[in-house]
């Protein structure tokens, strides 16, 4: 077992000892240390590679609660563009000619 193995808990003092340089090799080799302080994880050097995984995972997981939220709170009622726009208080001509300006300005 490496002193940075993927599962090793050190100290602040102990992670003092090796220094940055001691921390960011473990990283770069993979290994994964977690820093605890009065036996209480508080910190986590961890390699950018982990780093990214757990990036993507974190927005998998984000996408599937709002598939099952949406999946939850569909009434299945479906309503035309046309509606909504009125609902908000608009009509389609308005929207379209703001639109033309904004475009014809340079506003995008």
């Amino acid at each position: 077992m490496s002193v940075l193995d993927p599962t090793r808990r050190i100290s602040v003092t102990e992670a003092h000892s090796l220094g940055v340089s001691g921390l960011v090799r473990g990283a770069e080799t993979g290994g994964d240390v977690i820093v605890t302080r009065h036996g209480r994880p508080v910190a986590a050097v961890v390699s950018t590679q982990h780093l990214e995984a757990l990036r993507a995972l974190e927005d998998d997981l984000r996408d599937a609660a709002l598939v099952i939220v949406r999946a939850a709170s569909d009434a299945g009622v479906r309503g035309s563009l046309d509606d909504t726009i009125t609902a908000f208080g608009f009509d389609r001509a308005q929207l379209e000619a703001e639109l033309e300006a904004d475009l014809a300005a340079g506003r995008e």
